[in-house]
């Protein structure tokens, strides 16, 4: 087993709570010695098991010394020749003996259950972890199947970066169909501050207005956005303006001729 099996073992908490057999014993010990984090880690049980047995400690009732040393006054007051009576012994430790190993088990059993117990919620939550992560990951593999279909249908204009900014560089996706324009507009740079990137569809040599495109927020890089739909258009263009757009572009930074339709 490795380390981490080791401690989840239980064989730890049976050694600590003195319950474990001989050869889980000899086992632990060695252990033990070759890794030291099962070392810390009986430590830490050994310490838990004294901090309990403490915390739930029951004191002897105020009497029970002055009954006891009654009984023994009582027992002691016949005299016995030692050279003719044979000696006696007197079973007094037993009871002692036999509530100390009730205790030490209920104690260790009270502290591997607790371990058992954090040890559970440990695992839970590491497959709540797991299954939001798989959540995430379907709904990535969802949104690139989107996309793969948006790219086998759609009719594919390039964008080129002007002079001034030639990585701007973006692909639209034109359903000549119905007219649904999607933009790839992964390859963009993320927009200066205080600026934002606005699309537009050039109709008749007219630029006119198909929305704001979202590159960044917080972090996540945005690929596929749906635009506004143009049932008609000459060409594609990306301007660079204040955030909140323009009505009109003020500084185009791509642009791309449809070549077929």
């Amino acid at each position: 087993m490795n380390v981490q099996e080791i401690i989840s073992s239980g064989l730890l908490e049976l050694y600590a709570a003195d319950i474990a057999t001989d050869a889980e014993r000899q086992q632990v010990e060695i252990w033990r010695q070759q890794y030291p984090e099962v070392a810390a880690e009986l430590s830490a049980i050994e310490l838990g098991l004294e901090n309990y047995a403490t915390a739930n400690a029951v004191p002897p009732a105020a009497n029970v010394k002055d009954k006891l040393f009654a009984q023994i006054n009582t027992a002691a007051a016949p005299v016995v020749n030692i050279n003719t009576q044979p000696a006696k012994v007197v079973a007094f430790n037993g009871w002692k003996w036999a509530a100390a190993a009730s205790i030490a088990l209920l104690i260790g059993s009270a502290f591997f259950n607790y371990s058992l117990y954090n040890k559970v919620e440990n695992a839970t939550a590491k497959l709540t972890e797991a299954e939001q992560q798989l959540n995430v990951a379907k709904l990535e593999a969802d949104a690139m199947k989107n996309d793969i279909e948006v790219v086998k249908q759609g009719l594919q204009v390039s964008l080129k970066g002007q002079p001034q900014m030639p990585d701007a560089k973006a692909k639209i996706y034109w359903m000549t169909g119905n007219g649904d324009v999607m933009v790839d507009a992964s390859n963009l740079p993320d927009a200066p501050a205080g600026k934002q990137y606005q699309f537009w569809a050039i109709v008749d040599g007219v630029p006119v207005e198909g929305g704001l495109i979202i590159t960044n927020d917080k972090g996540k890089k945005f690929r596929m956005q749906k635009m506004k739909s143009f049932g008609r258009a000459e060409a594609f263009a990306i301007s660079l303006e204040k955030e909140g757009g323009n009505p009109t572009p003020t500084e185009v930074v791509s642009v791309g001729a449809v070549t077929k339709i």
